[in-house]
């Protein structure tokens, strides 16, 4: 049983994972739009980018994801064959798993990532910079002579 709920619990891990590219990725067109600044914040589009480049990387090696195996590990564990058909299993794979050759799945997470890559153009970062104010270490001061 406790194989089963981690087994589940790595499914939901993997969903936000998809969450967090997906929702990322029409956050940062909503807010470009929208003119919000937090979605050019560095730290959030490195993840976000990291994220798909790891999946499209998985897809151009033709290797599985390794939550996929590890769920899937569990559930053997568990006394199952693959994935479960209970609620929480059931619904987030069916979600996240589709039935369709490998070249279509490769296909979509390339042409996404080139899609992720462009919102670096139309919507740039903002890097992080160094606190410029006058109480700074780094800001140079006039001495008295």
């Amino acid at each position: 049983m406790l194989w089963l709920v981690a087994a589940d619990f790595l499914t939901m891990i993997h969903a936000a994972y998809v969450a967090f590219v997906v929702v990322g990725f029409v956050a940062i067109l909503v807010g470009w739009a929208a003119e919000w600044h937090w979605v050019r914040n560095f730290y959030f589009r490195l993840a976000h980018f990291a994220m798909i480049l790891f999946v499209c990387c998985e897809a151009l090696i033709g290797t599985t994801c390794p939550l996929t195996i590890w769920e899937n590990v569990l559930r053997v564990k568990g006394g199952e064959s693959g994935y479960s058909r209970d609620f929480v299993g059931y619904w987030l794979d069916s979600l996240i798993f589709y039935q369709a050759p490998p070249w279509i799945f490769t296909t979509a997470y390339l042409t996404f990532g080139a899609l992720v890559i462009l919102t670096f153009w139309f919507v740039p970062m903002q890097w992080p910079t160094a606190n410029r104010s006058p109480d700074s270490n780094f800001t140079r001061r006039n001495s008295v002579s």
